[in-house]
């Protein structure tokens, strides 16, 4: 079985995120949506919330899990026994972040890392960007999945 883990902090789930979701999806026999739990970051949505928000946009695709982990991403894959890592670029600067975790994760593992491009539409949406538009009121609809929207 090919069963690839995408993890993240998903705070809140984009389009983004979503777009490589779904073309990902189509990649794998499973892929694992994990949310890292890190004590030292200050989330704007609680835990319980983001794991609703994705499993929500996903309720029906079968080849989409949602989780949540602590420690190392990499011993989480040995622990579902996950031989990918997923992860979307959106620019340069992620490449280079990206390349230079996925050569450390090669160290300690062997686990490939898949990288998609995001969708030229989307490549410029952020979570960081989506919670400012929030904090300032602003209409962030476009910006993420039906699923997220708080009414």
């Amino acid at each position: 079985m090919r069963r690839a883990l995408f993890p993240g902090s998903f705070d809140p789930l984009t389009l983004g995120h979503y777009d490589i979701i779904k073309r990902g999806v189509t990649l794998f026999d499973e892929l694992v949506i994990a949310i890292g739990i890190n004590a030292d970051k200050n989330y704007m949505f609680t835990l319980e919330e983001r794991v609703k928000f994705i499993e929500d946009a996903f309720k029906d695709e079968p080849k989409i899990k949602v989780t949540t982990y602590k420690g190392m991403t990499v011993d989480f894959c040995k622990k579902i026994d996950a031989t990918f890592i997923l992860r979307g670029l959106r620019n340069p600067a992620d490449f280079e972040f990206e390349k230079a975790i996925a050569h450390t994760n090669r160290k300690l593992s062997e686990i490939e890392t898949v990288f998609l491009l995001t969708s030229s539409g989307k490549s410029y949406i952020s979570s960081s960007i989506v919670r400012d538009v929030i904090r300032n009121g602003g209409d962030y609809t476009g910006l993420v999945p039906e699923t997220v929207v708080v009414k």
